[in-house]
């Protein structure tokens, strides 16, 4: 009988924080619902069991991006659920759109007639009111373009709630004005940034992502939002690094001292990015394990001197906060979460 396979890396996903990051969101939502964004596979973790552990939490509105997601997301909703796919509908799309619970938020002319022609049922229309990505023009918007069509939620999406900006007067201001003259059952204007903005952000619907999985996008984040995502991973080999030689590709590291050093499974494929060459660290109970040079691309090298026991086999953290991983990197918080690759396996604790 052949044995099941057992990853050498694995992320542990907390449900207790996911739960906790959550309900502070609905707190911070006020009056208005609070939705949750679980496109990208919930960025990352796994939308089937992101979808079922928020439910159980109340969440009733969900957001995708695309009808391929839609179509994985759907069998795990809740029968008195929503569910919203971003990018609209192409005529590819409109098949299982229209087979589909999942209301399109529809972002052009050219959709909203498409949607209209095929005699399609509620949906969701995104207006745009300064990020210039997706959305309906302001700019001699054609009001007869909602005639006819059931809207159940109006949308708009902020450029830089994440800071301090003109635009954070502006576009609250614009959405007001276009949410009252298309009628529409709610509106929405704010993801996770937008909420910790206060009253005159939030409208009927929220709608958070990174925040949920231990993202802290604004200042206000930073003290509530727990860590979700921990990449745990095994080590393959234990040895000892004389003073003067290197460790890894371009012997970026030369050891100043005897020490000892452990290979683990992980590398720049799972998205442990390069930039952590020499900076990154692993975890070990309350010990840190300083990555020594190069991040290979499935490899990565850590310093074990001050855990003269761990040997092959045993697991350690990787160190992966966040916010604290974007700051050492560069990288947008977004990035760190949704590249950690698929050799992991996934598990809730």
């Amino acid at each position: 009988m052949d044995r099941e396979y057992r990853s050498p890396s694995r992320l542990r996903l907390d449900r207790s924080a996911l739960l906790s990051n959550y309900r502070w969101l609905v707190e911070k939502s006020g009056n208005a619902a609070c939705g949750a964004v679980v496109k990208a596979d919930a960025y990352g973790l796994g939308a089937a069991a992101v979808v079922g552990h928020l439910a159980e939490a109340g969440c009733r509105d969900f957001f995708v991006a695309t009808w391929g997601e839609a179509r994985q997301v759907e069998p795990h909703l809740p029968e008195n659920a929503s569910l919203s796919v971003f990018h609209g509908v192409r005529a590819e799309d409109m098949e299982v759109a229209l087979a589909s619970r999942a209301r399109p938020v529809l972002i052009s002319a050219e959709q909203i007639a498409r949607w209209k022609a095929a005699g399609g049922g509620p949906c969701d229309v995104m207006v745009d009111t300064g990020m210039n990505r997706l959305g309906l023009s302001l700019d001699g918007l054609d009001m007869g373009l909602f005639d006819g069509l059931e809207i159940d939620t109006l949308l708009s999406h902020l450029v830089l709630a994440e800071e301090d900006h003109p635009l954070n007067d502006v576009q609250p201001m614009l959405f007001a004005e276009i949410a009252g003259k298309v009628k529409a059952k709610r509106r929405s204007l704010s993801a996770s940034a937008g909420i910790c903005r206060g009253e005159k952000f939030l409208f009927d619907l929220t709608r958070p992502g990174i925040a949920l999985y231990g993202g802290t996008p604004h200042p206000d984040c930073e003290a509530a939002i727990r860590q979700v995502v921990t990449p745990q991973v095994e080590i393959l080999q234990r040895r000892t690094v004389c003073g003067g030689e290197s460790v890894g590709y371009g012997a970026t590291f030369v050891a100043d001292r005897t020490m000892e050093t452990a290979t683990i499974n992980i590398g720049y494929a799972d998205g442990y990015a390069r930039i952590f060459s020499n900076m990154g660290s692993a975890l070990k109970e309350d010990v840190r394990l300083p990555v020594i040079g190069r991040v290979s691309m499935d490899l990565v090298t850590i310093d074990v001197t001050d855990c003269p026991s761990l040997k092959e086999g045993d697991w350690v953290d990787m160190d992966y906060d966040l916010a604290y991983m974007a700051m050492l990197s560069g990288l947008s918080q977004y990035e760190l979460l949704t590249g950690l690759g698929k050799r992991f396996e996934r598990y809730w604790a």
